[in-house]
């Protein structure tokens, strides 16, 4: 379940104080930081500041700040230490489509294609008009479903009517696209001024065949996984990315909802053309036996993330003895191959015949051993003197013969 911010929270240049950039205290709750959060954003939003370069810096900045004093653990951490608790390079960046421009889109899209995580932001127009509570909520029972396509950066909402008995055995919302589109499942929380502020926000995720995404109020804590951490992980360190895996689960702010009227909304975040999708409601009655397995198996993930920590400790280390292992080991095999050859060298120097170089010409000659010094006899049983008068007969003839040719 999506408890995901809905604007960027890349770090600014120079941080400034996150109190100081939202105009809280540092006692604020929750709610009043939210409300000064949305204040800020929707003054500064690129949409509304497009000639403004300094607004978007404003926007950015009041998002960071927003990142920090929403999540819980990181806002202890940034009370105790300040911002060097705080791992800036983790906290990703989201585009606004509608302030790209058409190169720029295309080259998202393309990103996005290849399987690139790409986050933006939710339009501002959008979130004004519900803030304002002019938007057209269409009603949307219990145990139905509703299909249509929403352009791009527009929203359909929905309203969620539950009785008692429903809110406490539960509510499920999910939004599905079997044309696999892409697009955002929000949640706004009813303002003092009769409108709608964002409070939850879920990105669809490809699973199989369709594009999906959900929002589960079970009373007790649910998990969203953000793949963008997963996708950074592998940047910087693919042997290591698989450790990363369950580090991407964010907790959802809000665990249940009360009886009432609940406004949901489909935001249409493909790049270029409008998304289809199917919007259902259900209660967690008529699943018990499922929301019980999501339980268990939400406390096993935890578990086990807890577990890939103190296993990626082990796994350095052994990695690092394995190299230093795999080291030695080529050195010891290039020394072993390196003795055996000179063992052979060796071995080849006990022959009868040696290999001595001519000075004169440097050709090569073969020298005999001692025992085979002595002239063998010919093949027909002469000596060598017989021999050699042939060969003088043979030369003299073959001059004469030259002599009277000429």
């Amino acid at each position: 379940m999506g408890s995901k911010k809905a604007e960027s929270t890349s770090a600014p240049v120079i941080r400034r104080d996150p109190y100081e950039v939202l105009s809280v205290s540092r006692d604020s709750s929750d709610q009043e930081i939210k409300t000064a959060y949305r204040k800020l954003a929707l003054k500064y939003h690129p949409d509304k500041n497009a000639s403004n370069p300094e607004a978007s810096e404003l926007f950015k900045e009041v998002a960071y700040s927003y990142s920090i004093l929403s999540d819980p653990e990181k806002r202890r951490q940034y009370d105790s230490v300040g911002f060097e608790a705080l791992d800036a390079e983790s906290m990703d960046m989201e585009i606004d489509l509608s302030n790209l421009g058409t190169v720029n889109t295309v080259f998202a899209a393309l990103f996005s294609k290849l399987g690139v995580p790409i986050k933006t932001t939710i339009s501002a127009n959008v979130l004004e008009e519900a803030l304002n509570g002019t938007v057209t909520v269409r009603p949307l029972p219990i145990g139905t479903s509703v299909s249509g396509k929403v352009d791009k950066q527009c929203a359909h909402f929905f309203g969620v009517t539950i009785n008692e008995q429903q809110a406490e055995s539960g509510i499920v919302v999910r939004v599905t696209s079997t044309a696999q589109s892409k697009f955002k499942l929000l949640y706004f929380e009813q303002d003092a001024n009769g409108g709608y502020g964002l409070a939850l926000q879920e990105d669809s995720e490809k699973t199989g065949k369709v594009t999906s995404a959900g929002m589960y109020f079970l009373h007790f804590q649910v998990y969203r996984m953000d793949s963008t951490v997963n996708a950074l992980a592998i940047a910087k360190d693919p042997d290591a990315a698989f450790f990363k895996r369950l580090e991407g689960l964010q907790p959802c702010e809000v665990s249940e909802l009360k009886a009432g009227t609940h406004i949901f909304a489909v935001y249409g975040d493909n790049f270029f053309k409008t998304a289809a999708y199917t919007i259902e409601a259900l209660c967690a009655k008529s699943y018990e036996d499922t929301t019980q397995k999501l339980k268990e198996i939400e406390a096993q993930i935890l578990r086990k993330r807890n577990e890939l920590r103190q296993f990626e400790t082990e796994y350095r280390k052994a990695l690092a003895r394995f190299q230093e292992v795999t080291n030695k080991y080529s050195q010891e095999k290039q020394s072993v191959d390196e003795l055996l050859k000179q063992r052979d060298s060796i071995h080849s120097s006990f022959t009868v015949t040696r290999t001595v170089s001519n000075l004169s010409n440097g050709s090569t000659s073969k020298v005999l051993g001692e025992d085979s010094k002595a002239e063998s006899p010919g093949e027909d049983g002469s000596d060598g003197k017989d021999k050699s008068a042939k060969k003088k007969w043979f030369n003299l003839n073959l001059r004469g013969s030259d002599k009277k040719l000429g």
